[in-house]
């Protein structure tokens, strides 16, 4: 399935939660199978730290398939013969839409460091424009894993007459004092980084390279579990014998230097401080309002976890469905038996896929 990435400028000024307006922003997107005459039939998928729009399909002359294309197409659990798939890269994000890599207008510069703090909630307010854009009135699915998850949830808060079931995988309610902390010390190796140059380092042809990869690197390994490093790696040495000094031994150690390298290409360092910004902020349950906000929300729930997910754990996503039922609302759950750790929702799981298709063909209509 080839797909074309498009892109939409708006003109309409968005406010966003930090207090900060962008005058006009742009919204990078891509769709996948079509929209039906009445419109029924569009779900959102979000994405996650470091996604993008490209989450299923081959662009032309690129043999890498979207980060989800084992759960996105034709007879696939999200269904593209009877579903029309919108997915946005968010706002402050470095694959087309507005972010710091983008030029500020007033200033003819890469916005970089000066790119405001984006939260969930901006995002989904974003996410609307698009929606009206389309014309269409309510989403059938949202549906995302870890913050794309927690964008799904904000959405039934948000938007309650525009929902109708929300699918939230690998997801919590806010970051325990661990996460933030793993966050901050991420952040630290990039704005330590020599080539950081106060955030402004595209003006001044660098790339702080040491710090972001060191960054993904250490995401990484939060994103693992035990077993699986186990499982693929286990102590196992790049040669048949130990060196004695402190350079690349072990397969692990090749493995995560390389996931950093490659990162560096193809995502901005700002960004990254943005996305776990908005990790660190999301708390919608100790907002004054929520109460209000939830008690309205109309929409069906499906939240999954995963046992071997040591940065949600499934007692996460239970805080999550315990504060549904408690407000009456519709909701299913599963725990998904997987070694796969926190990046068990882009895997393939005969389990997991199961319930994600038996779920949707049950709601596709409504």
């Amino acid at each position: 399935m080839f797909v074309e990435e498009k892109k939409i400028h708006i003109s309409k000024p968005l406010e966003l939660n930090s207090g900060k307006v962008l005058s006009a922003y742009d919204l990078m997107y891509e769709t996948y199978g079509q929209l039906n005459d009445d419109k029924s039939n569009a779900v959102l998928v979000c994405h996650a730290l470091s996604g993008n729009h490209h989450v299923a399909g081959l662009h032309k002359g690129d043999e890498k398939p979207g980060w989800w294309d084992n759960m996105i197409g034709s007879s696939k659990p999200i269904n593209t013969d009877k579903l029309f798939v919108v997915c946005m890269n968010n706002l402050g994000g470095c694959h087309g839409s507005t972010g710091p890599t983008s030029i500020n207008e007033e200033t003819n510069n890469p916005y970089g460091f000066e790119f405001p703090i984006v939260t969930v909630q901006d995002w989904v307010n974003s996410q609307k424009v698009l929606m009206d854009e389309f014309g269409i009135d309510k989403w059938q699915f949202i549906i995302g894993g870890s913050l794309g998850g927690m964008q799904a949830l904000q959405w039934s808060l948000d938007y309650p007459d525009n929902v109708n079931n929300a699918i939230i995988i690998a997801a919590s309610p806010k970051l325990t004092a661990q996460n933030i902390a793993f966050n901050e010390v991420a952040r630290q190796a990039i704005t330590s980084d020599p080539d950081w140059c106060d955030g402004n380092y595209i003006k001044e042809n660098k790339i702080p390279k040491r710090g972001l990869a060191l960054a993904r690197m250490l995401g990484h390994i939060t994103y693992l579990s035990d077993e699986s490093m186990a499982k693929k790696f286990g102590r196992d040495l790049k040669q048949d014998k130990i060196n004695f000094n402190f350079d690349v031994e072990f397969q692990i150690e090749s493995y995560l230097r390389y996931q950093g390298e490659k990162f560096v290409t193809s995502f901005d360092a700002n960004t990254y401080l943005l996305m776990t910004k908005a990790l660190d902020y999301y708390d919608p349950f100790n907002e004054t309002d929520f109460i209000e906000r939830m008690s309205k929300s109309r929409s069906r729930f499906l939240v999954i976890s995963f046992t071997s997910d040591w940065r949600f754990p499934p007692r996460r996503s239970e805080e999550i469905v315990k504060t549904l039922i408690k407000f009456n609302k519709d909701v299913s759950y599963a725990c998904i038996k997987s070694d796969g750790g926190h990046d068990a929702f882009l895997m393939k799981n005969d389990d997991y896929f199961e319930i994600m298709r038996t779920y949707i063909e049950a709601n596709i209509n409504g």
